[in-house]
């Protein structure tokens, strides 16, 4: 009996050699991936930050630079407009930039933007020519991206 007992634990090592091998691989694996993922995941949040990030920027750059320009002008039509700049720049003031586990932060970007494309509307014919501007220099799946155009556009 005691000679039946090793050479039945040499074949269970045989016969469990898949198992164990699969085991050992899903955890090398796992491991493996995880620390990748991470890395993954925090490259495409930067670059996320940073478009969001950049697009903010520049709806305050031109909602400050459009209040600057109509400050001088105090006149019933323009003060429709500088309410609007003043909306705008609140919104974008209160921003969550630091809390990017903010639950509504996609909810309060797509207001900014709806904001300053009122903006656009409110400014008529500029407004028009900012918008052409920006869909014929850019894709329309970069808009949102990539709207630095205030100072193009003004200077």
């Amino acid at each position: 009996m005691a000679a039946a007992s090793p050479s039945s634990d040499m074949f269970d090592e045989i016969v469990m050699a898949e198992e164990r091998f699969h085991g050992e691989g899903y955890q090398e694996g796992y491991a493996e991936g995880s620390h990748v993922g991470v890395a993954e995941g925090r490259r495409y949040g930067s670059l996320h930050g940073a478009k969001i990030g950049s697009e903010i920027g520049c709806y305050l750059g031109f909602a400050l630079t459009w209040q600057c320009l109509l400050q001088k002008c105090t006149d019933e039509k323009n003060g429709k407009k500088i309410r609007a700049l003043d909306s705008l720049i609140g919104m974008i003031q209160k921003f969550p930039y630091e809390d990017p586990t903010y639950d509504k932060l996609q909810e309060d970007l797509e207001k900014i933007r709806g904001k300053f494309k009122q903006r656009l509307q409110v400014s008529g014919q500029t407004g028009i020519l900012v918008l052409r501007w920006i869909t014929t220099c850019f894709s329309l799946s970069e808009v949102n991206t990539n709207c630095c155009i205030s100072s193009r556009i003004l200077s």
